[in-house]
């Protein structure tokens, strides 16, 4: 064994590393814990032994367990944003049915979406 996988725990007495990963991941499995690196390498240190994250992390995928899957960021709604063609969001963000009915009903008495649009293009340069 060399002396970079193993680590001598007592005088004369050398410890397999990986072997001491999966004793702990096997053991937080049984009592219904999630062997996650952080909590292995703390148990581990409390023993004398001296363990890497990526170290633990490779162990515990050789053992099948796999990390968990990051989401994706929810994206931002456009509060505060008129976009061409849209009616503005409400405080939440989305865009009700009463919007919508309020919206055609401005874009008929401009005589089309096209002149509604138009019109609040033109206001909006009176806005700045």
């Amino acid at each position: 064994m060399s002396e970079k996988s193993a680590v001598a725990k007592k005088p004369g007495k050398e410890v397999n590393k990986s072997e001491e990963i999966r004793k702990v991941a096997t053991s937080m499995k049984a009592k219904g814990e999630k062997p996650r690196p952080v909590a292995i390498i703390a148990t581990l240190k409390k023993q004398g032994v001296d363990v890497s994250s990526p170290q633990v992390s490779m162990v515990l995928k050789r053992m099948g367990f796999r990390p968990r899957k990051r989401r994706k960021a929810a994206h931002a709604p456009m509060a505060g944003k008129v976009a061409a063609g849209k009616a503005a969001p409400s405080r939440t963000g989305a865009i009700s049915v009463d919007d919508l009915i309020n919206a055609k009903k401005v874009a008929s008495t401009f005589g089309g979406a096209d002149r509604a649009i138009a019109a609040l293009s033109a206001l909006k340069q009176f806005e700045r």
